[in-house]
């Protein structure tokens, strides 16, 4: 395995900027690089693991790591794209992108990150028109009408159906000419509250071509969730299914989305509720209420798309008029419904594809994004981003578990997935099944792994890199978040050696700066950790909030004036590599010592018998902190006192003996949203010795809402698992 030179990236960007009038710099050559043998990745000033994450990632058997060398050429683009923004991004969006009328090249951006000189702005390509259906749709059914945009795979693995961009334009056209007849002009809003088949990423083309604004909410959240979501947005249409199978499960939509419209006062009624009828008899026969329909508001999706024209004019958009909005996580008070805007999304989503996925047009190229688009990387990377540059994408309805543990493997060895993109927590799920799964499938057509949602930890990062991979595909570990709009930190696809865990460089025109909380100043060069930020826009970043620019200003920009804060913290390594190190507040003060929770959970999930594990805090009179565990293991292996004594001496060994957990608790599953991310504050709650009591008694209140889980049940476990002695 090779490393970078210890030089910085830093002196190479100076060295690169001042050469950059070379029209085709060659890539460093490999004999330029220093072997990893003595590679330590660094900690946190002040933190521990370092021999820990070095043991780990010297252990990866990947080939990976000396595949390639730095490419030159990205560190002078990305030091043009900071320094002369205008002329960067101009030149990318007037050559892959139709404007009906021209942006000013000389002010692509405007902006103010400076709370203290005014109110928080960002434009991109401000007077620019053009309107993103057009570019994923117009175009492509023009230049290539048969070529396949959308493969279909059902929840049954049976059913499946693939759409020409020819036929892609004639239902989109079609959805937006029923949003026409039912009143939604230019700035209305739409919910939708879909299953993941093809009509909902059809259904946000057809708002976007009309100027709707479409706020997608994931259809496994609840009606509680979708109410508040339908009011906030001021959605008059909402398209919904009567239900949709999930593995071996239905999912009644139908009734959760009733329940949700009845909730709602006078002034915020969805008056048309589109409905598509997607349940079979069987499933109807024991979903009963889903086949209700309320003759005043309820309209027949399939039979209103047939009564319309399949011919639809295009809405032209300012760059900056909002194409949609999308909610995080209600978990705690009112969600936030981050605001994306046309021009900029569209030429950052399409780029961030096209760089990160090394796509470069060829026929043959199968994209697969296992994400609903109810989350920002269905919108990036399934409805937007792949079709904007022409490239098949597969629409997955199903679950990585049915009918069996080979789902995804069967998925892409039938369609011949070219490039895959999926999260760690299903990666995780799946190495617990063993090997034989993937073994089993021929999965030669896969040249680009993609991890995106959480920081991959090393031992998944080898298995997908070994197992998966067969050593032969780049891994794009990627960092980014809904309110940025696409890839923040990623890997390019053989421009540079890979470090498991790492999300390695910053993608063009994004400007990362790691701050000091104590001093708020910036921390140069590289050994260094702080905050994450950002020192200047990128075109796909949020806006604002919907109807709250207070509180975008006071959530992303008030905490060190001139920078967005991502609320993540994050260390450069000696190579100017990025370690995303989790959420801010994921750090322990155990007797006077700064213990950051993946440090820990690293360490448990080393050990061979552990899948999965999550650390949080709980009040100690001596400690101050201590450290309480939660532990999934791996199937077949049963909890015990004699390994739960040796995690906690494994800890103590590798992270010091300050670190020592407290508690382990071995739980079935962790507690985790439909996106699959962990939602510590329960697992806190849970912990705290204070709140034992009621929640043995079953009082559950001080959990608050649990309507966002996966799945509720794990809750009443995690209880339960307190009558254990940890």
């Amino acid at each position: 395995m090779l490393r970078l030179s210890r030089s910085s990236l830093k002196s190479w960007a100076r060295t690169l900027s001042a050469r950059s009038t070379n029209p085709s710099p060659r890539p460093i050559s490999t004999a330029t690089l220093q072997p990893l043998t003595n590679f330590v990745p660094p900690s946190a000033a002040g933190q521990t693991g370092t021999a820990l994450m070095a043991q780990q990632l010297l252990s990866s058997r990947s080939r990976l790591l000396s595949a390639s060398a730095i490419d030159r050429s990205y560190l002078a683009d990305h030091a043009l794209s900071i320094s002369d923004p205008d002329a960067y991004w101009s030149e990318i969006a007037a050559n892959n992108y139709h404007w009906e009328k021209s942006f000013d090249a000389s002010t692509v951006l405007k902006y103010n990150f400076h709370a203290s000189k005014g109110p928080i702005h960002i434009e991109w390509f401000k007077g620019g028109k053009t309107n993103i259906s057009y570019n994923v749709v117009d175009r492509w059914a023009e230049d290539t009408p048969e070529k396949t945009a959308l493969i279909f795979e059902g929840n049954d693995p049976s059913e499946t159906a693939s759409y020409t961009f020819k036929e892609l334009k004639a239902k989109v056209f079609r959805v937006a000419n029923v949003l026409k007849a039912k009143g939604v002009k230019k700035g209305d809003r739409v919910a939708l509250y879909l299953p993941m088949t093809v009509d909902l990423p059809i259904s946000m083309l057809a708002c976007a071509r009309i100027g709707a604004v479409h706020s997608v909410v994931f259809g496994g959240f609840s009606s509680d969730a979708l109410a508040a979501r339908i009011k906030d947005s001021g959605s008059k249409v909402l398209i919904t299914a009567d239900g949709v199978g999930r593995g071996e499960k239905v999912i009644n939509l139908k009734s959760i989305a009733d329940t949700a419209m009845d909730s709602l006062g006078a002034e915020d009624q969805v008056e048309t509720c589109l409905v598509l009828e997607r349940l079979n008899e069987e499933q109807l026969k024991d979903n009963p209420t889903a086949s209700h329909r309320d003759p005043s508001r309820d309209v027949d999706f399939a039979a209103a798309c047939a009564a319309v024209s399949d011919d639809c004019p295009v809405t032209w958009m300012d760059a900056e008029d909002p194409l949609f909005i999308l909610y995080t996580s209600g978990s705690t008070g009112t969600p936030k419904g981050v605001l994306h805007t046309t021009g900029g999304y569209m030429v950052y989503s399409g780029e961030t594809f096209r760089n990160v996925f090394d796509y470069k047009g060829a026929p043959s190229d199968i994209f697969w994004c296992t994400a609903d688009c109810g989350w920002i990387t269905g919108h990036s990377y399934l409805a937007y981003g792949p079709l904007l540059s022409g490239c098949t994408s597969i629409v997955f309805e199903g679950v990585p578990n049915y009918p069996d543990a080979s789902r995804f493997w069967s998925t892409v060895e039938r369609h011949k997935v070219t490039q895959f993109y999926t999260a760690p927590t299903a990666l995780r799920a799946l190495m617990r099944e063993g090997d034989e799964p993937v073994k089993k499938h021929d999965l030669s057509s896969l040249r680009i792994l993609g991890t995106v949602g959480e920081p991959i930890n090393p031992a998944a990062w080898d298995w997908y890199n070994e197992i998966v991979g067969k050593g032969n595909c780049p891994i794009v570990d990627t960092w980014w978040q809904t309110e940025t709009g696409g890839h923040m930190l990623t890997p390019l696809p053989n421009k540079w050696p890979l470090k498991p865990g790492s999300a390695t460089l910053p993608f063009y025109g994004v400007a990362p700066a790691l701050i000091d909380p104590s001093s708020e100043e910036e921390l140069e060069g590289n050994d260094v950790h702080g905050h994450l930020c950002m020192k200047q826009p990128w075109p796909g970043m949020a806006r604002s909030l919907w109807n709250n620019h207070e509180r975008f200003e006071e959530v992303y920009f008030s905490q060190f004036d001139g920078y967005y804060c991502t609320g993540d913290g994050a260390q450069r390594d000696e190579d100017g590599y990025f370690w995303v190190t989790g959420r801010v507040d994921d750090v322990l003060i155990v007797s006077g010592h700064n213990i950051g929770t993946a440090e820990v959970e690293s360490s448990f999930v080393g050990h061979g018998d552990v899948a999965e594990a999550a650390v949080v805090g709980f009040p100690h009179e001596v400690k101050g902190e201590a450290i309480y565990c939660y532990v999934t293991l791996n199937q077949g292996v049963e909890g015990s006192e004699d390994l739960r004594w040796e995690l906690k001496k494994k800890v103590a060994e590798e992270l010091g003996a300050f670190c020592r957990p407290d508690v382990v608790h071995f739980t079935p599953a962790l507690p985790k949203t439909r996106s699959g991310k962990i939602m510590r504050r329960i697992l806190r709650k849970i912990a705290d010795p204070s709140e034992t009591d009621k929640l043995l008694a079953g009082d559950l209140e001080c959990l608050g809402d649990i309507s966002t889980l996966a799945d509720e049940a794990i809750v009443h476990d995690l209880v339960e698992g307190l009558r254990e002695p940890c």
